[in-house]
C-alpha cells in the first residue's frame, strides 16, 4: 500500500500514524483509509469529484426522443435536445 510518510505501510498502521501526527482532527478509520486507496488507484487523485446527476425526463418527451431516434438513428443526442427545445420553448 501506498502510505503515510516516507515508506509504504498498511492501512493500519496509516491510521495509527494519522491518529498520532493529527489529534485535533475527526480520527479516520481503516475503511476510511481503504475508501482513499481505492480512489487514489482508480484515478489517481483523492480530490472530490462532482457527482452527475441524472436529468428527469418525462414519459411524453422519452417517447418523442424515441420516435426521433426510429425515424433518423444516426440523429446526435445533442441535435435531439435543440430540437426539442425549439419544439417547446
Amino acid at each position: 500500500m501506498i502510505g503515510y510518510g516516507d515508506r509504504a505501510r498498511t492501512q493500519c498502521e496509516v491510521v495509527r500514524l494519522f491518529r498520532e501526527t493529527h489529534p485535533d482532527l475527526p480520527p479516520l478509520n481503516q475503511g476510511t483509509i481503504s475508501k482513499i486507496e481505492a480512489q487514489y488507484r482508480e484515478m489517481g487523485h483523492v480530490r472530490k469529484v462532482p457527482s452527475k446527476r441524472q436529468a428527469v425526463v418525462d414519459d411524453d418527451t422519452k417517447l418523442n426522443l424515441w420516435l426521433a431516434l426510429e425515424e433518423n438513428p444516426i440523429t446526435p443526442a445533442r441535435q435531439l435536445a435543440r430540437d426539442k427545445e425549439s419544439q417547446y420553448p
